[in-house]
């Protein structure tokens, strides 16, 4: 990577973070305040300490339910643009529409609290309602937190409906701006910079549509490698300054790895880690892990792993552990480099486990074909 993208990804970062610090310190000292203003002078200290336990239970409790406001935003707006329901994720829990019928599974992804997936109508003369279904999610946090202010205002003084509704608008305003407002965070891109990227760019619209029609085939039991090729052809370097864009191409190198044209992957990844590209961190990472596997199953030159073996991707790694492609990279790093089968018999142990309850039964038919290929590298 180069020193004047090192430094375009630090001030991206720097601005996200600086932004959630913002709002949190906004938020805390507002909490101070109201509890100063709620908590009647002269009561013992240990009631002091209750309150402030409730305050923090009630804190996340109102995060919670934002959270589940902000993705069922997407989902009734999405409905109303003609979207129609694949799943619904709040935390790890996902609820997935599976052979007609609801089915639960779990699925963790860094920097997400929650996630709500549908399949697009068709595209006409290129394109289909985008904004609606993006910025539905803020649009909800921001009419559930006006909401709670005639609440606020009405419930009595130190009683716990007042300190709910604090909090429930503390929160909402930060979920509805922080998602409104477009910024690019250390996992995703956030909802605001979906929606103005794909007004501007008509190929960020398509590559957004492809998006969700491939993730409707997987939620179908289609496997990327038999999906419609014209939906994995790698965008010029120039179009995949876009983030929605460059996912094509990390969509593109994925697939090769399903059909296991490993030299090819191999090749697309090298180019698409070196070029100036809009690919969230994510998914940077995951192409690393996979260029570690495809070291392992190939030259396996120690150096090279420990090159891209870095302590950036270790803590990554660290945060998607229960990721099979994650697993599945470690799995084969402890078979054939690090010389250690008790840890890798372990890992295929967690995979199965994963494997029962992961939301997309074909993608853990793929990579249990790139473990057996682990294992035939060991015994060859």
């Amino acid at each position: 990577m180069t020193k004047e993208k090192k430094k375009s990804k630090l001030g991206r970062h720097l601005i996200s973070i600086s932004f959630f610090a913002v709002m949190g310190v906004i938020l805390g000292f507002a909490m101070i305040a109201f509890l100063e203003w709620q908590i009647p002078e002269g009561i013992p200290s240990s009631e002091r300490g209750t309150r402030t336990c409730l305050m923090l239970f009630f804190l996340y409790l109102a995060w919670l339910i934002q959270v589940v406001i902000h993705e069922s935003g997407h989902l009734i707006c999405g409905l109303l643009s003609g979207y129609t329901f694949s799943s619904f994720r709040i935390g790890s829990f996902m609820l997935l529409k599976e052979n007609g019928r609801l089915v639960t599974k779990r699925l963790k992804i860094a920097g997400t609290g929650g996630q709500c997936l549908m399949a697009p109508p068709e595209m006409v003369n290129g394109k289909f309602p985008v904004v609606l279904y993006n910025l539905g999610g803020s649009l909800f946090n921001l009419i559930v937190t006006l909401l709670f202010v005639p609440v606020l205002i009405a419930a009595p003084k130190g009683g716990l409906l007042a300190l709910f509704s604090f909090l429930m608008i503390g929160i909402g305003i930060i979920s509805s701006l922080g998602n409104g407002i477009p910024i690019r965070t250390e996992s995703v891109d956030n909802d605001g910079y979906n929606a103005v990227s794909l007004h501007k760019n008509e190929h960020a619209m398509k590559a957004f549509w492809i998006q969700m029609k491939v993730n409707e085939q997987l939620r179908h039991g289609v496997r990327t490698k038999d999906m419609p090729d014209e939906w994995f052809e790698v965008p010029s370097d120039e179009a995949m300054k876009n983030s929605l864009v460059a996912t094509i191409g990390v969509y593109a190198a994925s697939r090769l790895m399903d059909q296991h044209r490993f030299i090819e992957a191999e090749t697309l990844i090298n180019h698409m880690l070196e070029i100036e590209s809009g690919m969230v961190p994510i998914h940077r990472n995951l192409m690393i892990c996979d260029l570690i596997y495809l070291e392992l199953i190939g030259q396996n030159r120690p150096d090279r792993i420990d090159e891209l073996y870095s302590k950036d991707l270790k803590k990554f790694i660290k945060t998607m552990k229960g990721f099979p492609s994650i697993i599945r990279m470690k799995y084969a790093y402890y078979l054939l480099s690090a010389d250690d089968p008790d840890m890798a018999a372990r890992l295929k142990s967690t995979f199965e486990k994963v494997a029962v309850t992961y939301p997309y039964p074909n993608d853990i038919n793929t990579e249990r074909e790139l473990i057996e290929i682990a294992d035939d590298k060991l015994s060859a």
